[in-house]
């Protein structure tokens, strides 16, 4: 089993900056593909960005060049810098860990951290 922690949510007036952080237990994290994954009320969850054990990523439109996803793999943890947030991009933003070798497609998901952009 896999646990994921996110951290680093809270409230921020738009324009402005903040960093998530996931915390992902296990042996081979460097081989966990992690993503983000955001929920507004009244909305299916949608993917924000995603990195792979090579360091391939990729992003929603809605927030290429303002997010970076990033891994650090001593650490086990992934991060996501979020700059230039808008309202929209209030939600709960959630962790995902993907074991390609024993759960494939099964992705371990974190509890969630707020994310409330406003003024």
């Amino acid at each position: 089993q896999v646990q994921v922690v996110e951290s680093g949510g809270g409230l921020v007036q738009p324009g402005g900056s903040l960093r998530l952080s996931c915390a992902a237990s296990g042996n081979i994290f460097s081989m966990y593909t992690m993503g983000w994954f955001r929920q507004a009320p009244g909305k299916q969850r949608e993917l924000v960005a995603i990195i792979n054990s090579g360091g391939s990523t990729n992003y929603a439109d809605s927030v290429k060049g303002r997010f970076t996803i990033s891994r650090d793999n001593p650490r086990k943890t992934v991060y996501l810098q979020m700059n230039s947030l808008k309202p929209e991009d209030t939600a709960v933003y959630y962790c995902s860990a993907e074991d390609p070798l024993f759960r494939p497609g099964q992705p371990y998901w974190g509890q969630g951290t707020q994310v409330t952009v406003c003024s």
